[in-house]
């Protein structure tokens, strides 16, 4: 049996919960990306730690002894929390400080109305580079980001989050086929469905005190990206998030119907994650995108 002071084996006992949870020596080799002979080497090393078997072979089968699977159910938790806490902690170096990375589920907001201002606030920040990643899946502490921008996501890590907008829908067509029309125009002129968000022409409709049997319904798109082209070209409508038409709607590409808009009850949000390689960049991100949110409202003349 090994010393009382004896150094603990932590990569042994790394290895040796990963064969208690991967059932067998060979599966925990390949979980760990590594050979079957040094996973059995950590396995020895551990046990003569311990000073007591951890694995019996029962025929060509290996199992945890009684030992083993106490062993492995008291450390496995407190494993996993310095593996987190590790990821979570961690400082990748930059070969320039002043990049962030912003992470967000909201590819549309990204594409009409976050990218097109970057560059005020690299301006604002002296030079500062924003690269911008989409994603729909939620983030792990693994990701590299240091903003997620999302409606319906969180972190998992501790982070400063803001509240950047509040959702607001709007239904909007080309002026060349509703300016001057009121909301009467829904009822003939058809409404294109956006499949991503199910929840926007149900919502809108009962804010409107309408039903689907008001309206006539048009073509269907995966992403409010898609459809945009065609309500802008197109002799249809489109009810969508406020923030991203209203660029398209000072331009005069889009035209607001009066009286159109409503809440739809969802958040922006802005996580800046502690471990972020820029932390104060990427808090001053978050505060300057708040700010830019509060300007995306379309004046009501409009």
């Amino acid at each position: 049996m090994a010393a009382e002071h004896d150094e603990v084996p932590l990569n042994a006992i790394r290895a040796f919960v990963t064969i208690a949870r991967e059932g067998s020596v060979t599966r925990a080799a390949s979980a760990l990306g590594t050979t079957q002979s040094s996973v059995s080497r950590y396995l020895a090393v551990l046990q003569d730690y311990l000073g007591t078997d951890l694995v019996e072979r029962q025929g060509r089968r290996s199992q945890l002894t009684e030992f083993g699977r106490l062993f492995a159910n008291t450390v496995a938790e407190p494993l996993d929390t310095i593996c987190f806490t590790a990821k979570r902690m961690q400082r990748r170096s930059r070969s320039d400080p002043n990049r962030i990375v912003v992470r967000t589920s909201l590819s549309t907001f990204a594409y009409s109305f976050l990218i097109p201002n970057l560059q005020a606030f690299s301006a604002e920040m002296d030079g500062v580079i924003v690269d911008v990643i989409s994603s729909l899946s939620a983030p792990t502490s693994s990701d590299h980001f240091d903003i997620l921008i999302t409606r319906d996501l969180s972190v998992v890590e501790p982070a400063d989050d803001w509240e950047i907008h509040n959702e607001t829908l709007v239904c909007v067509g080309s002026p060349n086929h509703v300016a001057g029309k009121t909301l009467s125009v829904v009822r003939s002129m058809p409404i294109l469905n956006i499949t991503s968000r199910p929840d926007i022409l149900p919502t809108w409709l009962r804010a409107m005190n309408l039903t689907t049997k008001d309206i006539k319904s048009g073509a269907r798109y995966d992403h409010n990206f898609l459809a945009l082209p065609a309500a802008i070209t197109g002799n249809c409508l489109l009810v969508a998030p406020e923030i991203i038409v209203s660029d398209l709607v000072r331009g005069g590409a889009l035209h607001a119907i009066p009286g159109s808009r409503a809440p739809s009850g969802m958040q922006y949000r802005a996580y800046a994650v502690d471990r972020s390689d820029n932390p104060e960049i990427a808090r001053a991100f978050c505060r300057w995108g708040a700010r830019l949110c509060k300007k995306a409202a379309i004046p009501e003349a409009a």
